[in-house]
């Protein structure tokens, strides 16, 4: 393989990107259910791949490519840091906080039980870390899913990687169509504060375009392109995280301290620690995260379409049996996100948080902030600010996608289920003790932060 060849592969990749973007732009089909441009492109690059029309020339490394920008993008998510707004403790944030727990947690707990149970008994020989692909590609989406394939492809098991893609995308369309549906029940019913009818939603969420006069700005330019351009310097900044933290896995943490240690664990930490030097020094006031989370986006696209172009088929077909049985599973985590645990975890404006981390639960924040913007678009039920207020989540994830495989893989598989079940009850239970439980109010009429009473 050459450069050349890495050229070609995006060549391609941003030509069906292009292609649909035009689709989604054009086609009301995909506007309605806002399907993502990098998603329809994938699902092209598929269909023209050498699986079935074999019509593009991608190099025989394009399936590898999941696994490169999954790395740059954990290290913007060190580099960006955290930030928490001021006040707002109150019984709000901590019933969305251990709702936010539940929903996380519980596809961990269902997920890995069920593979550990049914699926071993039809299938015995299934590989245990099958249990949590569903998790990795519903709550996780595209990026996490290629990043546990790799591991899990480090660890033996090379095909998790085409599972888990599968299981991402899978959770993608649950949560679009699935959304979608729960938004025209809820105003059908009353449950929502800020809306009464799903009828009216702008065009540039529909067509993806955003019209002059709506177009906010990227970021600010913090660097003299007589010296350097501001672009090229965040994008040095994000490869000197994500790329430093590949290199030192590789050549010292790995070889020497922790074997199997996962590249994209490494390049956030290696960000991190960039943010916790930076901020007290004046390279920090020359950050702009809105540039370095653009840079993070496009990465995430490029992958979205390269998890779904590489699929590989015969693999899908060779584990048909399970993939239904967790994707059914998944279903019922997604669903029991919305309800019962979304309606009593939360008071007011119950189903517009709700909605957030039901689309979050299916595959990536860019559904839950889309779905939210139907409900929500002022952001009126404080859902923003309080994930904002609780970013330890962020830090348990990375933490769970690091330990997790490895801790199946050599069987300890129910220690995982009982960990993160008692998460979820524990969850439960400080709700209900807080107070911060409202299981018994009638889900219409509850009203919605930021209204006037």
């Amino acid at each position: 393989m050459t450069v050349y060849d890495v050229l070609v592969d995006f060549t391609i990749a941003s030509a069906l990107i292009l292609i649909g973007q035009f689709l989604r732009a054009k086609i009301k089909f995909f506007q309605e259910f806002f399907m993502p441009a990098s998603m329809i492109a994938g699902f092209l690059g598929l269909l023209l791949g050498k699986q079935f029309l074999n019509v593009l020339p991608f190099s025989a490394s394009a399936g590898s490519y999941s696994g490169i920008l999954i790395i740059l993008i954990f290290g913007v998510v060190g580099l960006n840091g955290f930030s928490g707004a001021k006040g707002g403790m109150g019984k709000r944030l901590l019933g969305f906080t251990m709702f936010r727990n539940v929903a996380y947690f519980i596809q961990f707990a269902l997920g890995i039980a069920v593979c550990l149970t049914l699926i071993e008994a039809l299938i015995p020989d299934i590989n245990p870390a099958f249990g949590m692909l569903m998790a990795s590609g519903f709550t996780g989406g595209h990026g996490t899913a290629a990043a546990v394939g790799k591991t899990l492809a480090d660890l033996g098991w090379a095909e998790a990687g085409d599972l888990g893609m599968t299981f991402a995308t899978v959770g993608i369309l649950a949560g679009i169509f699935g959304g979608l549906a729960f938004i025209k029940v809820g105003t059908k019913r009353g449950w929502t504060a800020y809306i009464s009818d799903f009828k009216f939603i702008s065009g540039d969420m529909k067509t993806g375009m955003v019209p002059e006069g709506n177009r906010a700005s990227m970021g600010e330019e913090t660097t003299s392109s007589v010296s350097l351009e501001s672009l090229a310097f965040h994008l040095a900044l994000v490869l000197a995280a994500s790329g430093g933290g590949y290199l030192l896995n590789q050549k010292i943490i790995a070889p020497y301290l922790v074997k199997g240690a996962p590249d994209f664990t490494v390049a956030f930490i290696v960000g991190l620690l960039f943010f916790f030097i930076f901020r007290k020094t004046p390279v920090y006031r020359y950050m702009d995260k809105r540039v370095t989370s653009r840079i993070s986006g496009t990465a995430t696209d490029y992958l979205v379409f390269f998890g779904i172009a590489m699929i590989n088929v015969r693999v899908i077909i060779d584990y048909a049996l399970p993939l239904l049985i967790e994707v059914l599973v998944g279903f019922v985590c997604v669903f029991a996100t919305m309800i019962p645990f979304g309606s009593s975890m939360n008071d007011k404006s119950w189903f517009e948080r709700s909605i957030f981390c039901y689309g979050y639960a299916t595959g990536v924040f860019a559904i839950g902030f889309v779905l939210l913007r139907i409900v929500d678009p002022e952001n009126r039920s404080f859902t923003v600010d309080d994930i904002a207020l609780s970013p330890w989540i962020s830090l348990a994830e990375v933490v769970v996608w690091s330990i997790v495989p490895t801790m199946l893989v050599t069987g300890r598989g129910w220690a995982v289920v009982g960990v993160c079940a008692a998460i979820c009850v524990i969850s439960v239970l400080v709700s209900v003790v807080s107070k911060a439980w409202w299981g018994g109010k009638p889900l219409a009429g509850r009203g919605g932060y930021g209204l006037e009473e």
